[in-house]
């Protein structure tokens, strides 16, 4: 087949540029993709080669080569792995396979020279990082079991060609043709500092070429089998960032080894950083499965549960057979055995991290809470120690609370823990349904991940104190005692006068509003808005119900309960005109407006906006003219 030209992926071609523009302080990384590329494809092959022993032809013994040449001032890492076929180079080096990408890109394109670097982070750029210290990139690769060679060419410019090629063995050469400004790699003492700094975890020997000679750079052994005392801080970092592609530095890392009636080690790490694509449902694991330290997969949904993805890192057992297939991991008992393993050291990590520094913990529940606190309905049997683990932004100020946080500042004669569920924060702390609980100085937990309808619903209590959505049901909150210096209690009188003062409006309301709410009522929760919709007690709570309408999960959603504040100076001026003048087409205008009115501080749209103006200004109208 002839020599083709063919289009990078739209998303490439902006990600080659961000790279190339905004990680030029962290260019020596590019040496560290290239080797954890060629070490992924040496893994790969040891793995296919179980059962498929022909594919080794050539040698079993796996290496890495660096091989610089100043004359031509060119860079080669070749590896003796599985290879790629001309429909693999295409795939692998012409398109980015990983949903989000484009998502991904598009935020980081906007971003300044500061904010850019951070994306990258998020991301990783494997094989794109050659573009950072090259004019042009040459790929030369033959799969293993194949009789053919193919090139791949490019220079990082929107384009790259694909044709036949010569290799002598199975493997994969990459030819960078490094800049004016990367000589440095061309030199032996840059290439093994950078290897020792970056790789020297690799498990694969890495060789330097030296006109004909080869040394061995790296240590050349698994990290994860070396005893905990033997490694350092920056060595585990660097293993993180070469196993996770990532920029940033891990938040948490775990390192330990499992005896017994089960033997296994696990390396795991804790993203400092959130990955970009942590919520796409078609995510893989980060967790690689390894048996007698040969790579198994990274596609084991059975080693940890999903509300743990964003953990990285290894587990290597030696109780599983090297040539244990998909159909065997699932419902495996070694497996399972591990899994539970697995969960509770890392929430004990969790939960000391959470305990010996608060403000640290907060950070990485502002990163993974969303995802921990699917295992509440997903994982009874830990349930109690994710309870424990959760964290809360509340009415009681900027800080992160607990339950235990809660219950200590619970008011006198209250009986549940209260929430209210929204889009945002900032969004919940300006709803009308939490000003009765702020007179009451009432603490309410502000729910705002789309996981938190879920979970309460299905966890219902913590100690024996239920949750209870202030949006939904009456307020109750006569028989709470008040905060101390408040004078919500005096007022109490005050509302009971002033409510049934109301009820000839309320009467009035329900009259002309019909079928369209479910119930009007003075309300017991209003102190500064004139109105509110409110769920009734056994109607799905208001949040819950948007949510499941955008995803078109319910068609139609329940009449609302409109309460009205007795209180407020507009409620009593309706009342007054009530009294004296009865109904009125103005009255049933102002009935209309405030249920508009309620449904847009909910955030929705009025149903009929025509309508909402004309009253709109209908009402003004008469207000100017009097």
């Amino acid at each position: 087949m002839s020599e083709e030209k063919l289009n990078f992926q739209a998303e490439v071609s902006k990600l080659l540029d961000i790279v190339a523009h905004s990680l030029y302080s962290e260019r020596e990384v590019f040496l560290r993709e290239l080797i954890s590329n060629a070490s992924d494809a040496c893994d790969r092959l040891r793995y296919e080669a179980l059962t498929k022993p022909e594919l080794l032809e050539g040698g079993a013994d796996f290496r890495i080569t660096l091989s610089a040449d100043k004359k031509t001032g060119t860079l080669t890492i070749a590896d003796n792995g599985i290879g790629m076929s001309r429909a693999d180079l295409i795939e692998n080096l012409g398109t980015i396979a990983r949903s989000g990408t484009a998502a991904f890109v598009t935020e980081a394109a906007k971003g300044d020279g500061d904010a850019a670097p951070s994306l990258i982070g998020q991301f990783g750029v494997g094989f794109y990082s050659a573009f950072m210290v090259s004019d042009r990139v040459e790929v030369v690769s033959r799969k293993a079991g194949g009789s053919e060679a193919w090139h791949w060419i490019s220079d990082g410019k929107g384009s790259f060609t694909v044709g036949e090629a010569e290799l002598a063995s199975r493997g994969t050469r990459v030819n960078l043709h490094l800049n004016d400004t990367a000589k440095e790699f061309l030199e032996a003492a840059r290439l093994r500092e950078v290897v020792k700094r970056h790789s020297d975890h690799i498990a694969i020997p890495i060789e330097l070429d030296e006109a004909g000679k080869k040394e061995t750079i790296n240590r050349a052994s698994a990290l994860w089998t070396r005893p905990k005392s033997e490694i350092t801080e920056l060595q585990y970092k660097e293993f993180y960032r070469q196993s996770a592609h990532s920029f940033d530095e891990p938040w948490a890392t775990l390192h330990y080894r499992a005896e017994g009636t089960l033997d296994y080690t696990a390396l795991l790490f804790v993203p400092q950083e959130r990955p970009f694509d942590l919520f796409n449902p078609e995510r893989k694991s980060s967790v690689r499965l390894y048996v007698k330290r040969v790579f198994i997969t990274d596609e084991c949904p059975e080693l940890l549960p999903a509300y743990l993805r964003f953990l990285r890192g290894i587990v290597d057992t030696d109780d599983l057979p090297l040539n244990v297939s998909r159909e065997m991991l699932q419902k495996n008992p070694v497996l399972i055995k591990m899994r539970t393993g697995l969960v509770k050291r890392t929430l004990d990590e969790l939960d000391r991290k959470a305990k010996d520094d608060p403000k640290d913990y907060a950070k990485f529940w502002r990163n993974f809470g969303a995802v921990l606190k699917e295992g509440l309905y997903e994982d009874p049997e830990q349930r109690e120690r994710l309870l424990a683990l959760a964290r809360f932004h509340s009415t009681a100020g900027e800080e992160l609370v607990s339950f235990e946080d809660y219950l200590t500042r619970m008011r006198e004669g209250q009986e549940a823990i209260y929430y209210i569920a929204g889009e945002t924060v900032e969004v919940v702390r300006r709803s009308p349904q939490l000003e009765g609980f702020r007179a009451k100085g009432v603490e309410v937990l502000l729910m705002t991940d789309p996981v938190d309808e879920f979970w309460l619903s299905a966890v219902g209590s913590y100690k024996e104190k239920p949750f209870k959505s202030v949006t939904r049901g009456s307020a109750d909150l006569a028989k709470i005692k008040s905060a101390a210096g408040s004078d919500a209690d005096g007022d109490k009188r005050e509302d009971d006068s002033a409510a049934s003062e109301v009820s000839g409006l309320v009467a009035l309301f329900k009259l002309t509003l019909k079928d369209m709410v479910k119930d009007v009522r003075a309300s017991e929760r209003l102190t500064d808005s004139p109105v509110c919709l409110v769920a009734d007690e056994g109607d799905m709570d208001i949040h819950l119900e948007r949510l499941l309408r955008q995803h078109k999960q319910v068609d139609q959603g329940a009449r609302r309960i409109l309460e009205v504040n007795p209180t407020h100076p507009l409620i009593r001026r309706l009342v007054k005109d009530v009294s004296k003048k009865g109904t009125s087409s103005r009255i049933e205008d102002y009935a209309f407006l405030l249920l508009d009115q309620a449904r847009i501080v909910q955030g929705e749209t009025p149903p009929d906006p025509a309508a909402f103006s004309r009253r709109l200004a209908s009402v003004l109208e008469y207000g100017l003219i009097g």
